[in-house]
């Protein structure tokens, strides 16, 4: 399975912050109680890495208020190996 990074920005108001946190733990998966928020540091957002299938797939497990603003990256690894035959592949 491939693994996704989702960041879901809210406002920044306190109380926008409690409401989005309190939806997430209350309406969300198991999954997304597991958010990390960046509140208190003045970055109205959470984020959440999980498994799935695809985008689509990882962007259901959001409540649907959540769904239309989050912005869902797909997660990679690189190892030496792979970076070497990639730098070489593109030596003139």
């Amino acid at each position: 399975m491939q693994r996704f990074l989702i960041e879901v920005p809210h406002e920044a108001e306190p109380i926008a912050c409690a409401r989005a946190a309190k939806v997430l733990l209350e309406l969300g998966s198991h999954f997304v109680t597991h958010a990390d928020f960046g509140c208190n540091d003045g970055d109205h957002r959470a984020w959440i890495v999980v498994e799935g299938e695809s985008k689509a797939e990882v962007r259901n497990i959001l409540p649907p208020p959540f769904r239309t603003a989050a912005r869902i990256t797909g997660l990679n690894k690189f190892s030496l190996r792979h970076l070497d035959e990639l730098l070489q592949s593109h030596q003139a």
